[in-house]
């Protein structure tokens, strides 16, 4: 579990409300002049049965949470600097009821969610159409063969990566709501452009190009997201947004399969015609998304929006809320960009790295079947519109597991317990697929492949782990950043497990991810441990020290981020 212990938190609200005097507070009579807090979330359970008990509290009882600012001390400590974009509405009184948080949240998921996943929708079409044109005889019509096909994908990866860090860094000084839209638009061109392939080397380049300019694209959404959500809603949400993950691969398949009835029309392949019409639907949402993107919370307001999305009082709200959760999130102005000096502290954060390790290796299991999921049922003896099609049920598979592991993973406040599902999941049917041989049933092959390819889908809950451990704007946006160019270092490796020479059953590949799944077992396990005995440490020297010491570390302390040993992490 991540928290902030401030060292008067524990007995304060009790005290100051119920009449008690609390010899530490330096002024009773600022104390009684403070409005009461709501009851501590804490005091109601965690997670999904945790919001379900709170929906039947009294909506107009306070829903204020206590926090570092409720005491004189630690609030100048953790006050908002001038700088800070939102700091003209930051009010440490401001008290607000459950009526009004969740109308408001409901506001920010129809504003700002909506979009956000509208926008992954568009990513998601343009960098995995490859796999719908692989089922009209795209290969074939360039000349090319699955390692040339393996090394697109590769190229597209490492693009990807090297854009990752980059990507984010600009991001931070123009904002992502500029940052964002412009990336959108000129893949699109790109992406769009693929209509007029002509061979192997036009192949690779473009795959290179939408690799490089795509890449920043999801930890730059991260960031922009995180203004908006505590910390508690952005897992869940971060679920929703890669929901249209799987919506924009049934939609496509659907797509595709009317698409590519355009074969021969005026001469071109249906394939080309799939990477025109899709790539100009993602331009039009590139430019719409230069208007739906506002900067902040309190800067909704524009030329075309006069009134802005908020009122007064829910920006207000919003503010505080965020705030109150996590008061790291004022450490910037969100069009401050970082020193080269903040990078190399945030990548030299070695308590980051066991996640950025299962970034690197967790998608390994699934991810040659779900590459090849299309070439496996043509080799089938499926053709076009079905081999897209059948890629369906895998989708929606993996659409539910994707949730059930969120919702799971903040019922049981485990991120570890969350994510491992993944690899006990792949485990059994990899044996399956390595039993196979040339006599095995074609619908046998299908229905192991379809329940491989619609794994617990786990990157969300790691992305918003990765988010919640680095406890810094700074860090956070490095993190971010990192943790997304090991999963695309993982992706170039798993691009090249499958061989041609290895097809169809991919034998020795097959063998290669079972090591692997294996492995990460492991490493989840290590991993639990790695940051509970981290937080067990910070425990004990804690709480050996008095309340004077307590406040002497928070008021004189240079530890910054996940250094500080008032934070926990989650595990």
């Amino acid at each position: 579990m991540t928290t902030i212990l401030p060292f008067l938190q524990e007995t304060s609200v009790q005290e100051r409300y119920s009449g008690e005097k609390d010899d530490r507070t330096p002024s009773p009579t600022l104390n009684e002049q403070k409005p009461p807090l709501g009851i501590p979330v804490d005091n109601v359970g965690g997670g999904l049965w945790g919001r379900l008990k709170r929906s039947y509290v009294d909506l107009d009882s306070i829903a204020t949470q206590p926090s570092v600012f409720d005491d004189p001390i630690t609030c100048e400590v953790y006050r908002p600097p001038p700088q800070y974009e939102n700091t003209h509405k930051f009010d440490p009184d401001a008290r607000w009821t459950w009526r009004e948080e969740k109308k408001l949240v409901r506001k920010i998921d129809w504003r700002v969610m909506l979009w956000a996943g509208v926008m992954f929708f568009a990513l998601d079409l343009d960098r995995n159409n490859i796999s719908q044109a692989n089922t009209d005889n795209f290969l074939p019509d360039l000349g090319m063969t699955t390692n040339d096909y393996n090394l697109g994908n590769s190229l597209f990866r490492i693009a990807f990566l090297i854009a990752e860090l980059p990507s984010q860094l600009v991001s931070k000084r123009v904002g992502p709501d500029v940052w964002i839209p412009f990336q959108m638009v000129v893949w699109s061109i790109v992406a769009l452009s693929q209509f007029w392939l002509s061979g192997r080397a036009s192949f690779l380049l473009t795959r290179f190009l939408l690799g490089f300019l795509q890449g920043g694209f999801i930890p730059d959404v991260v960031l922009y997201l995180s203004y908006f959500y505590t910390k508690n809603e952005l897992p869940i949400r971060l679920a929703f947004f890669w929901v249209s993950n799987y919506i924009a691969v049934i939609v496509s398949a659907f797509l595709a399969t009317g698409i590519l009835k355009l074969d021969g029309f005026r001469g071109h392949a249906g394939w080309r015609y799939l990477f025109l019409i899709e790539g100009a639907g993602t331009l039009l949402v590139g430019i719409c998304s230069f208007l739906m993107l506002p900067p902040g919370p309190t800067q909704t307001k524009a030329w075309f929006r006069p009134k802005g999305w908020f009122t007064e009082r829910e920006e207000v709200i919003l503010v505080n809320r965020v705030l109150r959760d996590d008061p790291s999130k004022s450490d910037m102005h969100n069009r401050q960009g970082l020193s080269v000096r903040a990078i190399w502290k945030a990548l030299q954060d070695w308590r980051m790295w066991p996640i950025y390790i299962l970034g690197l290796t967790h998608m390994m299991p699934v991810g040659p079947p779900q590459n090849y999921l299309t070439l496996s049922l043509r080799h089938l003896g499926f053709n076009t519109t079905q081999s897209n099609l059948l890629t369906i049920p895998s989708s929606v598979l993996g659409l539910l597991m994707l949730l059930f592991c969120a919702y799971l993973s903040e019922i049981i406040n485990s991120r570890v317990f969350a994510t491992i599902i993944l690899q006990l999941w792949a485990l059994p049917l990899l044996v399956a697929l390595y039993t196979f041989n040339a006599q095995t049933s074609q619908w046998v092959y299908y229905a192991v492949v379809t329940l491989i390819t619609g794994f617990p889908y786990v990157h969300p809950i790691q992305v918003g782990w990765a988010s919640r451990n680095s406890y810094s704007v700074r860090t956070r946006t490095v993190s971010a950043s990192v943790y997304n160019m090991f999963v695309q270092a993982g992706a170039v490796a798993y691009a090249n497990i499958y061989r041609t020479k290895d097809a169809p059953l991919y034998k020795n590949g097959n063998r290669a991810l079972l090591g692997i799944c294996s492995m990460n077992i492991v490493l989840y396990i290590g991993t639990y441990f790695f940051y509970k005995s981290m937080n067990k440490r910070r425990d004990r020297i804690w709480s050996a020290w008095s309340k004077e010491q307590q406040q002497e570390y928070l008021e004189t302390t240079r530890d910054e981020g996940n250094q500080r040993l008032d934070f926990r992490f989650a595990y």
